[in-house]
């Protein structure tokens, strides 16, 4: 009986993990079975990292507000709670960004959250 090689099918399946493993150095790249194994490593990695990146970007933007209101004197918690007893909307990606570009409007929007406190 012959030997079957499964042709298309295989070098199909094949040379899509090649194509994702293009790129990575040595064996990982050329070699199937290598390449098989990081580009499931690396899409685990992809998965879960896109939702690691949100989780880090709020994390800079509560740290740059954070030191932006305490050179006002006004501390996050403080800032955020009386943000939202003015009804501010401000989201913190933006109050993060205006805080970093625009020192002025953000010392303002400081002013509208103290004095509500």
């Amino acid at each position: 009986m012959p030997r079957v090689t499964r042709g298309f099918k295989a070098r199909r399946r094949r040379k899509k993990i090649l194509n994702l493993a293009s790129g990575y150095v040595g064996g990982k790249s050329r070699l199937f079975r290598t390449a098989a194994e990081a580009v499931d490593r690396a899409l685990c990695y992809a998965y879960r990292d896109r939702r690691q990146k949100k989780r880090d970007f709020r994390q800079l933007w509560i740290v740059r507000i954070g030191a932006a209101a305490e050179v006002h004197g006004l501390s996050y918690s403080r800032l955020m709670g009386g943000l939202k007893k003015a009804n501010v909307n401000l989201d913190r990606k933006a109050l993060a960004y205006m805080a970093l570009m625009d020192p002025a409007a953000f010392a303002q929007v400081v002013k509208v959250a103290s004095s509500t406190n």
